[in-house]
C-alpha cells in the first residue's frame, strides 16, 4: 500500500505523536513537498486561533508552522475542551457546537467522522501529501466502537500508519506488542512499522530487544529517535514542570495551575529567556515568594477561581500587593480579577453569580457566542508592539477598561489598575512579541531584559527536530508506504 497519507499513532498520550509529525512535516516541507498536518479529533485546552477565525488544538498550529502553512481549521476539525471530569466543549470547523457530556459525545461520534472526512478530503484535494496524528492509543478498548481518532480513521480512508513508542517512560516492548495484540486483524495489518522515541544510552544495548521486537511482530522498527534535550515544541496539554537552571535569573514569575488551565504556551517565552524564574505553582502548595504573578487563561473561570480561594491564594495575591508585587491576568485570569463573574446561562457550568477577587472594576458576563481573533496593535503603557489572539466567552465592562493595556487598531483591551501593580487582558501570546515581553517585564521590574526572539527560536527548534527526523529515520522505507502525490503541472 503506497499512500500520499501516513497516520502517527502513539502507544500512550505524549508517545511523541505530535513531535513525530512536526518533524515529518519540516523534513518534507524543506524538499519542497507541500505537505499539511492534520488531527481529526484532539482534546486540549491549549488552543490556536487560525487564519479562517477558526479554534484548532496548539500541537496542529506548530505542525502547520513546520510545514510553513498558517493554521486552519480542515487540521483539527473536532477539537474537545474538557470543562469536567465528565463533560467538554465539542468544538467543529473551528467553532463551538455544545458543552456534552462523554456519553453524548458517543452518540454524536457518526457525525462527527463525517465532520473529519469532509476536512480531510479538503486537505487531500489542496496538498500533496497529508501527515496525520492519531490521539491517545489506538488499544483503549473501550474507546473503540465509532473511533474517529485513531483505527477508526485509518481504516475509513485507507492509509498506513506508523506506531511510536516512548522508551523513557519504560515497557517500550510491551507497549508496543501489547497495542499490536489488541488491535483487530485489518488495523494490525495497516501499521507499517515502529519508531522508538526519547532513547539515550548505547544503541548496542538496545539492538537485540530491537530485533526480538521485529521477530516477534513481523513489523520493521523504522527508526529510533534521541532523546533531544532542551527541545522545546510548544505543549499539546501536559504542563512543563521542569525548572531549568538559571543563575542570570533575575525576575520570579509565578503562574498558578488551575485545575482547568488553557493556553499555558503564553509563558513559554518567559520558561525560555534567561533572567527569568518562571515557576507553575500548585494551588495545594503556599503561594512562592514572587516579583511577578500571571492568573492564567481557564475553562471554567468560576470553578477555578473557587479552587483558587479555597487554596487561600486570594489572601497570598492580596499580601503579594501590599508588597510591592505585581499582577497580570490572562483571559480567564483577567476575568477572575474583577468585581463579579456573571455566568447566566450555564455556559461553563452551573448558571449562576461569583464575586471576582476584586482587584480591577471591572465584570464580566458569560455569553454563548465565542470571540476568536487574530489582534495586533501597541502597548497602551509602552511604546511597543504587541500581537496575539483572543479565544474567550464572555463581555467585560466596568470604569477600569478606561485605563486600557493595549489599542489593538482602533479598539481597547484590557485594564489596569489606579496604581498601576495589575494588568488584565484578553490577549493570548501577550509576551510573543519581543517588544511587548521587554516592556512586560521592565514593568514587573526586570532591568535591561531585552532576550531572543521567542518567534525564531521556535523555527531553531522544529528545525533540529527535523535534522533528528532525517538523521535517525529510515526515511526510504517509510517511502515504500507513504509517497507525496505527483500533480500535473499546469498547462
Amino acid at each position: 500500500m503506497i499512500d500520499s497519507t501516513l497516520m502517527v499513532q502513539g502507544t500512550t498520550s505524549d508517545a511523541g505523536k505530535s513531535t513525530l509529525v512536526a518533524g515529518l512535516c519540516r523534513v518534507l516541507a524543506r524538499r519542497g513537498v507541500r505537505v499539511a498536518p492534520f488531527k481529526p479529533q484532539n482534546m486540549a485546552l491549549n488552543s490556536a486561533v487560525t487564519v479562517d477565525g477558526g479554534e484548532i488544538g496548539r500541537a496542529q498550529a506548530v505542525q502547520a508552522q513546520a510545514c510553513g502553512l498558517e493554521p486552519h481549521t480542515d487540521m483539527n476539525p473536532i477539537l474537545l475542551k474538557p470543562n469536567s471530569d465528565c463533560g467538554a466543549q465539542v468544538i467543529v470547523h473551528g467553532r463551538p457546537l455544545a458543552n456534552m457530556e462523554a456519553l453524548a459525545y458517543h452518540e454524536y461520534k457518526p457525525r462527527a467522522l463525517r465532520a473529519v472526512l469532509d476536512a480531510y478530503r479538503r486537505l487531500e484535494r489542496a496538498y500533496d501529501c497529508i501527515v496525520v496524528e492519531g490521539a491517545g492509543s489506538p488499544a483503549e478498548i473501550n474507546l473503540r466502537a465509532g473511533d474517529v481518532a485513531n483505527m477508526g480513521f485509518a481504516e475509513a480512508v485507507d492509509c498506513p500508519v506508523l506506531l511510536v513508542a516512548d522508551i523513557d517512560r519504560g515497557g517500550v516492548f510491551a507497549h508496543l506488542v501489547g497495542t499490536l495484540e489488541l488491535l483487530a486483524p485489518s488495523e494490525r495489518e495497516r501499521v507499517v512499522g515502529f519508531v522508538v522515541n526519547r532513547f539515550r544510552g548505547d544503541r548496542a544495548l538496545l539492538d537485540p530487544g530491537l530485533d526480538w521486537l521485529e521477530r516477534r511482530t513481523g513489523k520493521p522498527v523504522l527508526g529510533v529517535l534521541p532523546y533531544l534535550h532542551g527541545l522545546h515544541l510548544e505543549a499539546e496539554d501536559a504542563i512543563p514542570r521542569a525548572r531549568p537552571d538559571k543563575p542570570g535569573a533575575r525576575l520570579r514569575v509565578v503562574v498558578p495551575v488551575l485545575p482547568r488551565i488553557s493556553n499555558h504556551t503564553d509563558f513559554d517565552p518567559l520558561r525560555l529567556h534567561p533572567a527569568v524564574d518562571l515557576q507553575f505553582a500548585d494551588l495545594a502548595a503556599p503561594m512562592p515568594a514572587a516579583d511577578l504573578v500571571v492568573l492564567p487563561g481557564s475553562k471554567s473561570v468560576q470553578a477555578d477561581l473557587a479552587h483558587l480561594r479555597a487554596a487561600g491564594w486570594d489572601r497570598a495575591l492580596a499580601r503579594h500587593l501590599r508588597y510591592g508585587g505585581k499582577v497580570i491576568g490572562i483571559c480567564g485570569g483577567f476575568q477572575m480579577l474583577g468585581v463579579r463573574l456573571d455566568d447566566p446561562r450555564g455556559v461553563e457550568g452551573a448558571a449562576g453569580a461569583a464575586p471576582g477577587l476584586g482587584l480591577l472594576e471591572v465584570e464580566t458576563t458569560l455569553a454563548p457566542a465565542k470571540r476568536l481573533e487574530r489582534a495586533a496593535g501597541r502597548l497602551a503603557f509602552a511604546d511597543a508592539a504587541v500581537a496575539g489572539y483572543e479565544i474567550h466567552m464572555g463581555v467585560t465592562t466596568g470604569p477600569a477598561l478606561e485605563r486600557p493595556v493595549a489599542w489593538l487598531g482602533a479598539r481597547p483591551d484590557g485594564a489596569r489598575s489606579a496604581d498601576g501593580q495589575i494588568l488584565g487582558t484578553y490577549l493570548h501570546g501577550l509576551f510573543d512579541h519581543p517588544e511587548a515581553r521587554d516592556a512586560l517585564l521592565a514593568w514587573a521590574g526586570l532591568d535591561a531584559p531585552g532576550a531572543p526572539d521567542y518567534r525564531a527560536l521556535r523555527e531553531a527548534h522544529i528545525d533540529r527536530l527535523a535534522d533528528a527526523v532525517s538523521g535517525h529515520l529510515d526515511l526510504a522505507r517509510i517511502a515504500a508506504h507513504f509517497r507525496p502525490r505527483v500533480r500535473a503541472a499546469a498547462p
